[in-house]
């Protein structure tokens, strides 16, 4: 009769990262390997016991695995008693338990079917990030057609189908940063149907997804200063204070900027909606000051309570935003807005790579900056065990935010707000653009020291 075991599959999962719990199966002198719906530390998992130690949730899933390991050892004693086992290969023995385990699961038959396997991976995904995957569906629909998606398997896609894929898509996306989000989505498929042993097929191993160096999507101070101090229309002012407020909390995006709903002792503390970082924030006055401005119904910006999400607000905030800059209307009655846009790029994200780049350029450790933005730095595995002081990322968001409103470089003013300097123009294009403000007048008493006259 077939054995059973549990065995924690670490053949291909790097160091720090759970492994999937599988049960080993032995017949025919080969052994199967049933994936099981547990992840495990290697430190959670006693090898020598074949049991779950140093898991918050061991009770539980200890229950789940004496389900499992009774749930197939009845299977197998049936299929011993009826004779079946031995007819059984290896292949038809594990489709036979994994059907049993998972009966819900029996409408897809064939695992080597792409299709299936791609639900499957992106089902238990948030749903902002199934939306990325089932774009990438669409795309490989438009390819191929309906009919080839449903029959496509992994064996299919091959080098030569990557880069004819690639070739479709260069047709309406030019950009290879966008046309590589599908590829890294496709890779991402293929690496789990592997780890699950679905199939050893891997075309990515000499398809390389090469990142292009994106266009410019940030500001440099002087820039940043003349679109904050810009005269800019009424209508205009709301969009721009959003993007203000952006920046002023270290380029946070609009999504979860307009989903906020409270601010506690003075900071903000929330989980990025893309990635589940948690974010601390400390609220600068500036900042404090616009909330107050925006104050929104259920949450603490009014963006919601006017708009159906934040995608539709963000797309006329763009719009508005590449349209601040010098504006006249052709000449008669109701003549039409001609637009001279200061930077017509400029979008909401551009808020985040400013504040990058200026933190930078006033000499904010690269640590410190990452830390901010929300990013991984230095070593992944390291960096569990080392509780980032958050102190840090509110000095350096002070002194970003003082050098770009105040000119001020640790307290010391360096350049005077309003001067041509500090919008990096000269004395007329500053006027021009309405920017230009005069150095405030000093009253001059003269006095007299040792005959001579002192102003």
């Amino acid at each position: 009769m077939a054995s059973t075991r549990f065995y924690l599959d670490q053949r291909k999962t790097r160091e720090g990262q759970s492994a999937i719990l599988k049960l080993a199966i032995a017949h025919r002198h080969q052994t199967i390997l049933i994936s099981l719906d547990v992840r495990l530390l290697p430190s959670q998992w006693d090898s020598d016991k074949l049991t779950i130690r140093n898991h918050p949730d061991k009770q539980l899933l200890t229950t789940y695995l004496d389900q499992v390991k009774n749930t197939v050892s009845t299977l197998l004693l049936e299929l011993t008693r009826t004779g079946e086992l031995n007819r059984l290969s290896s292949k038809e023995l594990k489709a036979t338990v994994e059907a049993t385990l998972h009966p819900e699961a029996t409408k897809f038959p064939d695992e080597s079917l792409f299709l299936p396997r791609f639900r499957k991976f992106i089902d238990p995904k948030k749903e902002s990030t199934k939306e990325v995957y089932e774009h990438t569906l669409n795309r490989i629909r438009a390819y191929i057609g309906e009919d080839a998606l449903s029959a496509l398997k992994f064996e299919d896609i091959t080098l030569d189908w990557l880069h004819d894929f690639n070739a479709f898509m260069a047709k309406t996306s030019p950009s290879p940063n966008a046309r590589n989000i599908h590829f890294r989505n496709l890779r991402a498929v293929f690496n789990n149907a592997i780890e699950n042993e679905v199939t050893t097929h891997y075309p990515f191993r000499k398809f390389k997804i090469k990142a292009v160096e994106t266009a410019k999507r940030s500001l440099y101070v002087e820039e940043l200063r003349r679109l904050f101090y810009f005269p800019c229309e009424e209508h205009q002012e709301k969009y721009l204070d959003m993007f203000r407020l952006s920046f002023y909390l270290m380029g946070v995006n609009m999504i979860d900027l307009v989903k906020l709903t409270e601010i506690v002792n003075g900071r903000l503390d929330f989980n990025r909606t893309k990635t589940g970082h948690l974010y601390s924030m400390k609220v600068e006055p500036e900042a404090m000051e616009l909330f107050e401005k925006y104050k929104g119904v259920n949450y603490l910006l009014f963006v919601l309570d006017h708009w159906t999400n934040d995608e539709f607000f963000r797309r006329k905030m763009n719009k508005e935003l590449q349209k601040i800059g010098p504006m006249h209307k052709k000449p008669g009655r109701g003549g039409k807005k001609i637009y001279e846009p200061m930077f017509p790029e400029l979008t909401a994200y551009w808020a985040r790579h400013s504040w990058a780049t200026i933190a930078s350029s006033i000499d904010i450790p690269d640590r410190v900056i990452a830390e901010a933005l929300g990013h991984e730095y230095g070593n992944r595995i390291t960096n569990i065990y080392i509780r980032f002081d958050i102190k840090k990322v509110d000095i350096a968001n002070r002194k970003v935010l003082d050098w770009v409103l105040y000119g001020k470089i640790d307290g010391k003013e360096v350049v005077r707000p309003g001067s041509p300097e500090f919008f990096g123009l000269d004395l007329p294009k500053t006027k021009k653009l309405g920017l230009y403000l005069p150095p405030p007048t000093k009253d001059v008493k003269k006095t007299r020291t040792r005959g001579k006259l002192k102003g």
